[in-house]
């Protein structure tokens, strides 16, 4: 399979699931989600969907459980946008990146605070 049209799949995967999220789930308990990148195998079999939650911590279980109940939903909304032979298998996966990131400029500021006393 062209490692080309892997990355176009991937492409149209993020931005349709993107889509999907923000436009068309009428779930109450998602919020704000992000999807962040996608990870697809090279037969186009299963795809990662790396999502990044905001808000506090119930919030951010309250989306992450309305989204993995409505991943069946996302597939076949993908299966109708999407022409390939087989539709992939969607696992969703939290991306705590901007997190990580977050906490790291925090570390930098407090550090930069104790060198100017």
């Amino acid at each position: 399979m062209s490692q080309l049209r892997a990355e176009k799949v991937q492409e149209f995967i993020k931005q349709e699931v993107s889509k999907i999220i923000l436009t068309e789930l009428k779930d109450p308990r998602i919020g704000f989600a992000t999807v962040t990148d996608v990870q697809i195998t090279g037969d186009l079999r299963n795809a990662k969907i790396f999502v990044s939650l905001f808000g506090n911590q119930e919030q951010k279980e309250s989306t992450w459980l309305g989204l993995q109940s409505s991943l069946g939903h996302i597939r076949t909304e993908i299966g109708k946008r999407i022409r390939l032979k087989f539709i992939p298998e969607l696992s969703l996966h939290i991306d705590e990146s901007l997190d990580y990131s977050t906490k790291i400029q925090e570390l930098l500021i407090k550090i930069k605070d104790e060198k100017e006393q």
